[in-house]
């Protein structure tokens, strides 16, 4: 077992396999030594873990694990891309949008759910550039939409 899985097993962390996309797109895209992940959210079997704005209907607690959730997910692609997650060199910038409320201007401590996870996986090669962005809409009504640049080793 690789060390990051080992690391994931000792998180509890299981991936899921991933799902065909319903959409005109891919999960993720190389182009030489570096991964796009398309965005990704909270789903667990298919189904989001929360619906809805933070600031409104949601807390920063639940926005963190919403956050947390989607790096499981955005993990489960680079799995599925990579077959190997030992193959990440680090992870390089994240982009991450907020389903906000109205004033809600808190999506930095949000975004740390995810941030947190990927430090906690990848050390420090998990610390990556980021933007915490808020938007008064989500696809699906989703709390957090989360796009990552990966830099892998063949």
């Amino acid at each position: 077992m690789s060390i990051i899985e080992n690391r994931l097993k000792e998180l509890g962390i299981e991936l899921s396999p991933i799902g065909e996309p319903k959409f005109s797109y891919i999960p993720a895209n190389q182009t030489g030594n570096l991964l796009y992940l398309s965005g990704q959210d909270c789903r667990i079997n298919g189904t989001l873990m929360f619906e809805g704005k933070l600031g409104s209907e949601l807390t920063i607690e639940q926005g963190q694990q919403a956050a947390r959730q989607v790096i499981i997910n955005c993990l489960s692609v680079m799995k599925h891309h990579l077959k190997d997650l030992d193959r990440v060199v680090k992870i390089v910038k994240m982009l991450a949008f907020v389903n906000s409320a109205q004033g809600f201007s808190d999506q930095p401590y949000v975004i740390n759910g995810a941030s947190n996870l990927l430090i906690e996986v990848f050390g420090e090669n998990g610390k990556h550039a980021r933007s915490a962005i808020g938007t008064n809409e989500l696809p699906f009504n989703t709390p957090v939409e989360i796009e990552l640049i990966v830099e892998v080793r063949e």
